[in-house]
């Protein structure tokens, strides 16, 4: 028989004590939440309602009503690795991927996209050499995106108006 639990806070990776009793596996997506009802990997159900959207990274926890945790585990995703030819071969695939307003994850020597072989082959022709991984991804927020990322909201009773 599985339950659902309602979340009160979020605690940060590493800045929590004590073992999660549960996990829940999610895409880069799903890790954008605010209301929600997630499902975790033993079935058990999360019922997520915060005054305002965050971005859930691997590692961060969901803090339950009755102090117990839930750990969030960045799932593998299918992905693009780009990889450019110098530093300023980067900063344009970066241009033309921005450019498209593509969710991009953007690493010293290679930026990750969601898989999408129009795009990759554009990036090929470009002169960048894209190769398909699984890896979890963690795009950029953006300009619109992520202000509160990191944020700690745990069980501390107070809202934000903004």
């Amino acid at each position: 028989m599985t339950d659902t639990f309602r979340a009160i806070g979020v605690k940060r990776r590493g800045a929590y004590e004590g073992l999660p009793f549960e996990l829940a596996v999610l895409p880069h997506d799903l890790r954008r939440i605010r209301r929600k009802r997630l499902v975790c990997v033993h079935g058990d159900a999360v019922l997520v309602d915060f005054a305002e959207t965050m971005v859930l990274e691997h590692g961060d926890v969901l803090v339950l009503e009755d102090g117990r945790l839930v750990e969030i585990i960045a799932a593998e995703e299918h992905l693009l690795e780009i990889r450019a030819r110098d530093p300023q071969h980067l900063l344009t695939l970066a241009w033309h991927i921005g450019n498209r307003h593509l969710a991009a994850e953007i690493n010293p020597d290679h930026i990750l996209i969601l898989y999408d072989h129009v795009i990759g082959h554009m990036l090929e022709h470009l002169g960048a050499t894209v190769t398909k991984v699984s890896l979890p991804f963690s795009p950029e927020g953006g300009a619109y995106g992520g202000a509160h990322q990191a944020h700690d909201h745990g069980d501390h009773g107070h809202h934000h108006h903004d």
